[in-house]
């Protein structure tokens, strides 16, 4: 099974406000970062602040933040919003199945079941498990901003 683009970005820019925890994130900034367009993820935004999961804040300042902790938004759900269908085989898809066999099938039960499993598997992560290694993610996504622990070692390193 293959996930498209939009499933990939919409977990990047999740991730990505995740690691950026506090802060309003920029559109065009996640897209450099990226390397996507703007009007994509723009695109892809919508169901995320239609499922409740990214914020957006208007004006000259403006951006968007997680709508709630990432530790209570599953991978699974956030596939579940990207993605249009989940069709593996022509008989998943309602208006295509041209195949006879298709209510009867042992095929389109065993595809269902592995549609299942790879659901459970998905809904056993969080966004925040997927930037536990936060320093990390921080570094590579461009966000150095100093937090926390890194906040105290610099005032008591001057």
């Amino acid at each position: 099974m293959r996930l498209t683009k939009q499933s990939n970005y919409a977990v990047r820019i999740l991730m990505y406000c995740a690691a950026n925890e506090g802060e309003l994130s920029k559109v065009a900034t996640i897209a450099k970062v990226y390397d996507v367009s703007e009007y994509f993820l723009f695109k892809i935004l919508q169901p995320l602040v239609e499922g409740g999961y990214i914020e957006t804040v208007r004006g000259r300042f403006g951006g968007i933040r997680m709508a709630k902790p990432a530790s209570e938004i599953s991978l699974g759900e956030v596939i579940r919003a990207a993605e249009d269908k989940f069709v593996m085989a022509e008989c998943f898809d309602d208006e295509e199945a041209t195949c006879p066999l298709v209510d009867a099938c042992a095929f389109n039960s065993a595809l269902a079941e592995a549609l299942g499993a790879f659901f459970n598997v998905l809904d056993s992560y969080t966004i925040e498990d997927l930037v536990v290694n936060r320093k990390n993610v921080r570094e590579l996504l461009g966000l150095f901003g100093l937090e926390g622990e890194e906040l105290a070692k610099a005032a008591s390193d001057n």
